[in-house]
């Protein structure tokens, strides 16, 4: 079945682009979710009028998010964890850990949009990519360093008892 996308969907084509689908996947999933129209010469012309306004908010979005990206290179997250003998960790650093530190720094993040492949599993200085936008990715560096050690109190002086 040939459909027109109304939407970007990731894997499939842009928005306007005619594509062939299987029948039960634009049925079950792209007509309902009205991310696709059937081809025909009415709903070309509609996708076509959408495409304009579409793509005036689309420049409008990418260049907000062109900003987010370079406030969000900017900043340096660094996340203490446990270590044990030859500097390895106790735990690991996700991506849900990386969006909860960027919410806290005032810039709501879907951990999903945290591009980490695995873990962070080793101290050092990491580059992790955050995905803001479509074709936006910013760069948010990474430290993971070693838990402050708990230095133990040094023993206080006896008190000295008074000879009697």
């Amino acid at each position: 079945m040939e459909v027109i996308l109304r939407e970007h969907v990731d894997n499939l084509g842009r928005r306007g682009d005619v594509v062939k689908v299987a029948d039960g996947y634009a049925r079950n999933y792209l007509l309902p979710r009205k991310l696709a129209l059937l081809v025909t010469g009415e709903n070309r012309k509609r996708i076509e009028r959408e495409r304009k306004v579409a793509d005036a908010r689309e420049a409008e979005e990418k260049q907000a998010a062109e900003a987010i990206a370079t406030r969000l290179s900017a900043l340096d997250l660094a996340f203490e964890r446990r270590v044990g003998e030859n500097d390895t960790l106790y735990g690991s650093v996700t991506a849900a850990d990386v969006a909860e530190a960027l919410e806290a720094q005032g810039f709501p993040v879907d951990k999903r949009k945290v591009n980490l492949h695995e873990p962070l599993k080793a101290l050092g200085e990491f580059d992790v990519p955050v995905k803001i936008h479509r074709e936006v990715t910013a760069q948010v560096k990474v430290r993971v360093v070693p838990l402050a050690s708990q230095v133990p109190a040094a023993p206080a002086p006896a008190a000295e008892t008074p000879k009697a």
